[in-house]
């Protein structure tokens, strides 16, 4: 069923869902209170952005041209309607099509910053895939690949351009290996938790094409309080004010 929701409390802005498919998460929420943001940016370039949560988080956060990729048709034209609920069409672009394609869609070296929510799960034998497809190509890597996502940054990032996403900790070691694949270094990196005690099970990454050696390991990020309520530094990512 098709949903006009608030994005939390971000200038009153609000995204088109579909309950049948799949909601925004916190992870969208984390991403673009992340990712390195300055005054110079030109051009932000969102993978994989569904229905434009990241895109429309960024519009309040810089005044660069936002440009979303996604796609499953259906997807997009529910993002398109949020783009235009919100008339933001003059800073926010949205492609429908394989962010494998974009080699072909743009030059080289033009792009300050990607940002990416990517499918989290690999696919194999064990993959339990017996779910909507909308969900299939969210979660899981059935279009693109960690891979993928890494060689489409390394040919568009400007140099030093940033590349932001966040994955499962448990991913990490595959995301570092393919980071120092594709000459994007690492340089920042925040751990999230459920809540202090736990394991953590999500992990904000940024790195820059052809960056310098220096990593920086942030605070870690609790996202509920033993109540189950979420945390004041969390509260304070669902709003612009």
């Amino acid at each position: 069923m098709e949903v006009l929701n608030d994005l939390v409390n971000y200038r009153g802005l609000k995204i088109y869902q579909n309950t049948d498919w799949f909601l925004f998460s916190l992870d969208s929420i984390l991403l673009p209170n992340f990712v390195t943001l300055n005054k110079n940016i030109q051009t932000v370039l969102d993978l994989g952005t569904g229905n434009a949560p990241i895109p429309l988080v960024l519009s309040t956060k810089t005044k660069a041209q936002i440009i979303g990729v996604e796609i499953q048709k259906d997807v997009y034209e529910l993002a398109k309607k949020t783009i235009e609920y919100n008339h933001l069409e003059n800073q926010i672009e949205l492609l429908n099509m394989d962010m494998r394609d974009l080699k072909k869609q743009f030059v080289g070296d033009s792009i300050d910053v990607i940002t990416c929510n990517p499918p989290y799960f690999k696919v194999d034998d064990m993959s339990n895939l017996n779910e909507d497809f909308h969900k299939v190509v969210a979660r899981h890597e059935v279009k693109v690949q960690l891979e993928d996502i890494l060689s489409i940054s390394k040919y568009l990032l400007k140099n030093n351009g940033i590349l932001a996403m966040i994955h499962r900790t448990d991913r990490l070691l595959d995301i570092l290996r393919c980071c120092n694949q594709f000459g994007m270094e690492v340089k920042k990196i925040r751990f999230v938790y459920p809540k202090q005690g736990s394991e953590s099970n999500m992990v904000l990454i940024e790195a820059r094409k052809n960056g310098g050696v220096g990593l920086k390991v942030l605070p870690p990020l609790y996202a509920h309080l033993e109540n189950g309520e979420y945390t004041d530094e969390i509260k304070k990512m669902f709003s612009d004010s």
